[in-house]
Order: structure tokens, then sequence, then C-alpha cells
């Protein structure tokens, strides 16, 4: 398996020697400066390939080239912004970088309401609390019809607590969902999300799932001659979200997707941590099924609490996601295809050095490395058994 780690570019605060001090060899990051829509120009990717190169390591997986808004809701002329996204395909192809993860997540992408959720230990998590979510839906976005996508008890719960709050409480929040978590494609303002989340009225899953199909009909084959592997990755959570639709949560998604474009350039990013929130997931058997189209692998873990909804990020080898199966299914799948899989370790709890450091929330310095180091043990053990 070959190691790789989330670097956001030259101002992100865990540096390059960083990094390499970790362990890992590959790095997995984009041209965050650049705006959605935009050209990745050639030069560009070559500066900051030369850059991660320099440092002694290697430029391994893309994430992302965001995929605009346009595409997402078939809006008229989106077929100008997919020609552009496939053009950075080739660029990136041109500079030897082969895989390119990406998300098909309307507007928000991965969205958390706790950016330093505390655990017992006193390491910090992201966490997402259902009934926050439901205060911002009803009480802060207040979406029309959002009522009937929360039980009466959420419904109560959440009145409760948006009255508890104030003015700092109710920005905090709404900051976190709408302001755009590391490198998530997309940020608004309350009254700019209203605005936005109109364009997606009439769509729902299956007119968002034939934008997804258009435009994997018009890009996938521009990766197939380039020579480069499309890796989606799943919705974060794997559910609807604020009245929009999500298509990527599911085993069925994923077999449907495979299906929509057969060609095994259309591939996915295994987001253990997304998936696993879901207890109707195997994650194991949905490895198995689409062995052969996972280019990419984002390994953490997640902890469902009781209401089922509501979640936060767990250790690396704790949590609900059974690490050692999919680790080990990685290594089958390795085996069986002749080629190592790159993966990182996604996501960490901030710990000890991380709380007294200007960090990334959900990026930390030693939290990942320490994911990283466990991972890496475990997959060196099963190795050897297998």
């Amino acid at each position: 398996m070959i190691e790789t780690w989330r670097w956001f570019g030259p101002d992100d605060p865990v540096t390059l020697a960083d990094i390499r001090q970790a362990g890992a060899t590959g790095i997995v990051t984009a041209l965050h400066e650049l705006p959605n829509g935009a050209v990745w120009p050639r030069e560009a990717i070559a500066a900051r390939q030369e850059m991660i190169a320099e440092a002694g390591l290697t430029w391994q997986v893309v994430e992302s080239v965001p995929v605009h808004e346009d595409i997402k809701i078939g809006a008229p002329g989106w077929e100008r912004y997919a020609d552009a996204w496939a053009e950075s395909i080739r660029n990136l192809a041109a500079q030897g970088i082969g895989t390119v993860c990406y998300n098909f997540m309307p507007m928000l992408d991965w969205t958390r309401t706790d950016l330093a959720h505390e655990l017992p230990n006193g390491a910090r998590c992201l966490r997402y609390d259902n009934v926050d979510a439901a205060v911002f839906d009803l009480h802060i976005l207040g979406r029309e019809g959002a009522e009937a996508d929360h039980a009466p008890e959420v419904r109560q719960v959440a009145r409760a607590r948006h009255d508890g709050m104030d003015a700092a409480a109710i920005a905090a929040l709404t900051d976190t969902i709408l302001a755009g978590l590391p490198g998530a494609e997309e940020s608004f303002t309350l009254d700019g999300f209203r605005a936005h989340l109109s364009r997606y009225d009439g769509i729902g899953a299956e007119g968002l799932r034939a934008n997804l199909a258009a435009f994997l009909q018009r890009v996938v084959p521009v990766a197939e001659q380039a020579g480069v592997k499309l890796a989606i990755h799943p919705d974060d959570p794997p559910r609807p979200l604020f009245g929009l639709p999500r298509i990527v949560s599911c085993a069925a998604d994923l077999d449907w997707i495979a299906a929509a474009v057969p060609s095994l350039h259309n591939g996915f990013t295994f987001c253990t941590g997304s998936l696993g929130v879901r207890p109707d997931n195997d994650l194991p058997a949905m490895m198995r099924a689409h062995a052969a189209r996972i280019h990419f692998l984002h390994l953490r873990s997640t902890k469902r609490e009781a209401d089922g909804l509501s979640f936060f990020e767990a250790d690396h080898l704790a949590g609900d996601v059974d690490m050692v199966a999919v680790v080990a299914e990685a290594l089958r799948i390795e085996r069986a295809q002749g080629a190592a899989l790159p993966f990182r370790p996604d996501h960490g709890h901030a710990l000890a050095d991380d709380q007294r450091r200007r960090g990334t929330p959900g990026y930390p310095l030693v939290g990942r490395l320490r994911g990283l180091a466990e991972i890496r043990g475990l997959a060196l053990g099963l190795s050897a058994r297998l």
C-alpha cells in the first residue's frame, strides 16, 4: 500500500518536511487557489509537482478537481465546465499524475457541526450532531418543508436547543456548516446558500443521477484515453442533507455508478469513514464487489451515537469500521491486480501538540501521524499473515 498524506499547499501548517518525517511517500493535493470551473494549466501543475519533488515526495493523487455546480444541476451550458474539467485531466496526465479524486455532493461537500469535540481522553475531533443540524435547518436556515425531514422528537429538542443559543453560538454553527471545511469546494453566506439551494428545486435524487451520468459519459472517455483513473468520493454524511439529494452513499449507489459508465477508469475513492456511518454498508463486501474500480483509499473510522444519526471521528483502529477487515481486503485487491493502492490516513484527532499550534480542522499532524503508523503496522502484520 502506498502511504500518502493530504497537503493543502504552501499555506498548509503541516509542511512537506513534516510529511516526509511522518513516513509518507506520496502527496494528495490540488491547486486549491484556482476557482471552480477553471482549467488547470500544465505549467501550474508542473510547478506544484516540482515543489513536492524537491521535498523528496511524489504527487500521487489529485484531491480534488472540483466539479462545477452548473454540472450538478444540469444548467444550460454545463458542457463547457465539463470540457474544462476534462482538459485539466489531460494536463494532469501530461505531468504523469494518474489518479483523480472528486465528489458530486451538491453544494456543501463534507459537513460537520463541531470541529473540536472533546473526547474523554482530552483529544479533540470532528463531530456531526443531528440535533445541531436540525437547529440549522429549521431555525437558522428556515428551509421550507424542513419539518418533514426531521422526526418530531428531534424537532422538539432542536427548538429547545436553539432557544438556548446566543448570537455567537448561532454564528459559530452557521460558519461551521457553510464556510467550507478543509478541501471543500464551495463556501456560502446564509443568504447565498438559500439562493443557491433554490437551484436544486425539482432535481431530486433521480435528476442528480442523470446529471452525474451525463458528466461521466462526457469525461470518462477523456480520462481513459489519457490513462487517468477517476475516483468519486462518497457522500459525507451519506444521506440527504438540508433538502439536497445524495447519490454516492451506499452499495446500490456504487453499483449504479459502475453500471452508468462501465469503463474501469470510472472508479471510486473508498472512504471508510463516510461509508461506515451507515450500518447497512458492508465495507469489505463493497470492496470485493468493486475491486477493480477502487483506485484510492481514505482510511478512517467513525462512531455512530445512540440516535443512529449523529457520529464522531473515532481512532483509526476503533469505532464502527472493521479496519482489520478493510485493510485485509485492500491487500487482496493489490495482489489480484499486481499494483499497490494509494491510501491516506483520513482526518485524525487533535492530540498533544496539535492543540497548541495552528492547525487545519480534521487534519492535525500528530493525530494523522498516529493513524498512519497504526495502519502501517496493521498492513505489515496482515501482509505477513496473508
